[in-house]
């Protein structure tokens, strides 16, 4: 698998999976159209949508949910985790973790976005989360991902599967794009 190259001392890493898988999981998408929602944002009063902090469509997937092209995913994922941890070594050396929750496609309209810098592991209901991964679906030239401490910026590029420590280390908002829609997919893999 094709890696894209970050600084070891960032903690992030990046790898490629096949173009084909994107297109068929943006297929799985359009068809369960139905259950798509508003995406959310967690504050002081639970979940609730705020379209100037993140403008998005999402669908969420079960963690137990294999089936499919989910299933082809998730074996690729796991994958680039594999390669992740073989980067990082001391990344698996905690208590055992897996995908133990929900995790998200997400649709991001021209000009929408998560606009709002935040991290993944703010809180009650992100306390467990050790690690977290994206994947763009498509190609998105002015749209991406914008790392604060790390001082990086990534493009949008379909295949392109990133993980990178849960923390507030790590965090980050995304890339509005003005000229197309953004499709990811994004999760934890946390301790239970």
């Amino acid at each position: 698998m094709k890696e894209k190259k970050f600084p070891l001392e960032t903690f992030m890493g990046g790898w490629y999976m096949p173009a084909e898988i994107c297109d068929e999981l943006l297929d799985y998408f359009d068809y369960m159209k139905k259950y798509q929602a508003a995406g959310v944002v967690a504050n002081e009063y639970g979940l609730q949508v705020n379209k100037e902090e993140k403008d998005s469509t999402e669908l969420s997937i079960s963690p137990g949910n294999l089936d499919g092209i989910i299933g082809v995913y998730r074996a690729k994922l796991q994958e680039v985790l594999n390669l992740y941890m073989k980067k990082y070594e001391r990344s698996q050396n905690v208590d055992a973790f897996n995908i133990y929750q929900a995790y998200n496609f997400q649709k991001y309209p021209i000009g929408g976005g998560f606009k709002g810098w935040h991290c993944e592991n703010t809180g009650k209901r992100g306390m467990h989360r050790h690690l977290v991964f994206m994947t763009y679906l498509n190609d998105v030239t002015d749209g991406g991902t914008e790392f604060w401490y790390q001082k990086i910026k990534t493009k949008a590029e379909k295949g392109l599967t990133l993980i990178w420590p849960a923390a507030w280390t790590h965090t980050h908002r995304g890339i509005v794009s003005k000229t197309k829609e953004k499709y990811i997919i994004t999760g934890w893999y946390t301790f239970f």
